[in-house]
């Protein structure tokens, strides 16, 4: 199956709110990050996804992102990746340059693989040419994707409430 990343983009409002209903509906936590923002204004939203990617209204100590939704040919948003521009200490610690999630139902497909495979490939675009990547030490599927694209293990990162952050880099 052919797969690709878009930008955030109004077109595919539809698609984009049949996907955050169904993560919203299972109950998880909803990773990356991007997914929680609330998509009731729909145009709003794209927007200031679209603005984070040049550091537009940022919160202080923010850095700018870019957002991609991984598609399939029939335009069915499967996951979202998320690519820090650079880290902060705190991100260096456990956040790393790219988050990404797959939706509910569409887990253990392989799609994980290549939406890190393809947000690797935009990373290196932005001019990121190490790439940290992190999951909970719990997140073995996390850990395996990591692995097969090409992470190395570096040291593990304990936050205060005793979570062990995995980091890896990718080259």
């Amino acid at each position: 199956m052919s797969l690709f990343l878009v930008k955030p983009t109004v077109e595919y409002e539809k698609e984009y709110l049949d996907f955050y209903h169904e993560w919203k509906q299972s109950g998880e936590t909803m990773i990356p990050w991007v997914i929680e923002k609330d998509p009731s204004d729909f145009p709003r939203m794209v927007q200031s996804l679209l603005d984070s990617e040049k550091g537009i209204g940022l919160p202080d100590s923010w850095v700018p992102d870019s957002t991609y939704w991984l598609m399939d040919v029939n335009h069915r948003i499967l996951g979202v990746s998320n690519i820090r521009h650079r880290l902060t200490e705190q991100l260096l610690n456990c956040g790393g340059h790219i988050g990404y999630g797959i939706r509910p139902t569409e887990r253990r497909k392989g799609f994980a693989t290549k939406l890190l495979n393809l947000s690797i490939e935009k990373a290196k675009q932005l001019g990121i040419d190490r790439i940290l990547v992190v999951c909970d030490a719990s997140n073995l599927g996390s850990k395996k994707i990591i692995l097969k694209n090409g992470g190395v293990e570096d040291f593990d990162f304990v936050e205060e409430d005793g979570n062990v952050v995995k980091r890896y880099w990718i080259d």
